[in-house]
């Protein structure tokens, strides 16, 4: 509309002005040219001023019809919301005359409602008591982390040799079952409890063998303690209760199944800043393993305990190699407990008797206890059934002797463990495959000089007399494992050799390595292979490859046929010949979680 009324205005002014023009021209015929074209500007400025005028004109129109529509639409708006207003009236009447009618029943749904609040009101205040109840238990649960495994073995034993009717293959499955939690008390404590499967009197192993008609197996207390690390001195570490060991150690000092008792202090210290030493740190050990009730007794009321340290360190000799060395000293007291134990508190995974040489040169024999309290007593000993035991879960090969004073079993040795370990690992060009080397070398600095032997005619174990042969200190241990391989990551190999030759009092024989040919006086070699399968499931093949080392030693653990009771039906060894050896196969699947 407006381009209309533009176009037309523009028209009009076109038209006079050429009127006009036309006009000055017929009036003024004889004047010059030049006034005749100012006539001309004068009309267009003219013209121009009344095209200005009309635009101005044209504007206030079109502002005028702009406020007339914005009115109308207040005016609608306005109209809708009456209407709506209307509405809402008649609702509010309608609801008004609703309520009227029904006010009886809305009584009822009122106080119904009221009850329902009240109802919801109790649930949610339950709810959130139940609430903080389940995150404080949570709470306590996240500091602490479950640990444990399941283990299940495949065993052979193989100790075949002319003349030994009675070295039948042995076949047998077992299961292995540990459980357990640990974590953070506090900012400066952490505590730990575990169970594991196993006979309750043999801490060297918690294997149970399936076998006894699906009976029950046995699970008990494996671990309790309490450690001391507070966050200001993280280089502390206090540790009491039954626990895992505090320092480095292999199965010469004791079998991996034990968890010593007592007290552990650890005072350690990092290093970032040196070159070579990386780690330097100190250990005490108290251990209590025979309690004296009252007077009498091996010792006239004295507990046995052993009490050491160690002192270790981590070294980074070059970019490649990692040296973890270790120096132990671990004296232990008392220990004749063990060769006189109260026969309830003794038992063993396996029955047999033991023959010693008495302070007269006489060869007599004494019980080794069987599964579950009590002895198994042979007719020649004279003893009775609830006479004190030997604890030996695994046989007892230290040299021992019959104190004429006492009566009691004594141990010709005493015990003070000086033990040295180098710990090192080579990396390779795959890092999955560094070289890991283990030395140590342990020397029982209280072994006694042996001044006996059986007699040799032929013949070992043979119970008439015995002859005064000194055969010096049975002292030492010489260990060595070498594998190459991790077990960290899905997938990881592992694969490896250990020797061992461990003379007759170089430790206790009751606390060392259960799977391995004898408790002491042993060679022994072991060959092992390990797969990580998933990150939690690996698979495992070792095998022990061993014999006595002097098998005309007392206690001398030997095959089957070596230890009849009737010299006469024995198999004999010629002097200087060895005891067949003793081939251990075990196929093991490990759970971890």
């Amino acid at each position: 509309m407006n381009g209309v009324l533009k176009a037309g205005v523009v028209m009009v002014l076109a038209a006079s002005l050429l009127a006009q023009t036309k006009t000055a021209t017929k009036k003024r015929p004889s004047q010059p040219v030049d006034a005749d074209v100012q006539a001309m500007k004068d009309a267009v400025a003219a013209q121009q001023q009344q095209i200005q005028a009309l635009q101005q004109q044209l504007q206030q129109t079109n502002q005028q019809l702009q406020q007339t529509s914005q009115q109308f639409q207040t005016t609608q708006q306005q109209l809708q919301q009456a209407q709506q207003a209307a509405a809402d009236a008649q609702q509010k009447a309608a609801a008004v005359e609703s309520e009227a009618a029904h006010k009886d029943s809305l009584d009822q749904l009122n106080s119904k409602l009221a009850d329902l609040q009240t109802t919801l009101t109790n649930n949610a205040l339950t709810e959130q008591e139940q609430q903080k109840r389940f995150s404080g238990l949570e709470d306590t649960l996240g500091r602490f982390r479950w640990t444990g495994d399941v283990r299940v073995r495949g065993e052979d034993f193989f100790q075949n040799y002319s003349g030994c009717p009675n070295c039948a293959d042995r076949n047998r499955a077992r299961v292995r079952i540990r459980f357990g939690f640990e974590g953070k008390l506090n900012e400066d404590f952490n505590a730990g409890v575990a169970l594991a499967t196993g006979s309750l009197g043999d801490p060297t192993t918690t294997n149970e063998t399936l076998t006894n008609f699906f009976d029950r197996k046995t699970i008990g207390l494996d671990r309790g303690y309490i450690t001391y690390n507070p966050v200001a001195h993280k280089w502390l570490s206090l540790t009491g209760g039954k626990f895992a060991y505090q320092w480095q150690r292999t199965q010469i000092t004791g079998d991996p199944d034990i968890n010593p008792e007592g007290f552990s202090e650890r005072f350690s210290k990092d290093f970032t800043s040196t070159p070579i030493v990386k780690n330097l740190n100190l250990n005490f050990m108290q251990l209590f393993y025979s309690e004296a009730s009252g007077t009498g007794g091996v010792y006239n009321g004295h507990d046995s305990f052993a009490v050491g340290g160690q002192v270790g360190g981590k070294l980074e000799l070059t970019k490649f190699w990692t040296m973890t060395p270790s120096f132990l000293v671990l004296n232990w007291r008392y220990p004749d407990a063990i060769l006189n134990t109260n026969f309830f508190a003794t038992q063993a995974t396996s029955t047999n008797s033991t023959s010693v040489v008495d302070s007269s040169g006489k060869v007599v024999s004494f019980p080794v206890p069987g599964e579950g309290p009590g002895c198994s007593t042979p007719s020649s000993s004279g003893l009775q059934s609830s006479q004190s035991c030997a604890f030996s879960p695994n046989g007892m090969t230290n040299a021992t002797f019959v104190d004429a004073s006492t009566g009691k079993l004594r141990f010709l040795s005493g015990f003070l463990y000086a033990d040295v370990i180098l710990n090192n690992q080579f990396k390779t060009g795959w890092s999955r495959l560094p070289i890991n080397l283990l030395l140590e070398y342990e020397n029982n600095l209280n072994a006694s000089e042996h001044p006996f032997d059986f007699t040799v005619k032929g013949a070992v174990a043979d119970p008439g007399t015995a002859t005064r042969t000194d055969l010096g200190k049975q002292s030492h241990v010489y260990y060595a494992d070498i594998s190459i391989g991790q077990q960290k990551k899905r997938g990881d190999i592992q694969a490896g050799y250990a020797f061992l030759r461990h003379e007759q009092d170089a430790t206790i024989a009751s606390f060392n390595e259960s799977d391995q040919r004898a408790p002491s006086n042993i060679l022994q070699h072991r060959v092992y292979a390990l797969w990580r399968i998933r990150q939690n499931t690996t698979a495992a093949l070792t095998w022990w490859h061993g014999r006595t080392l002097d098998p005309f030693l007392q206690n001398a653990t030997l095959a089957p046929s070596l230890q009849v009771s009737d010299p006469s039906k024995a198999h004999y060894l010629a002097p200087g010949q060895s005891e067949p050896w003793l081939n251990r196969l075990q196929f093991d699947l490990i759970y971890t979680f």
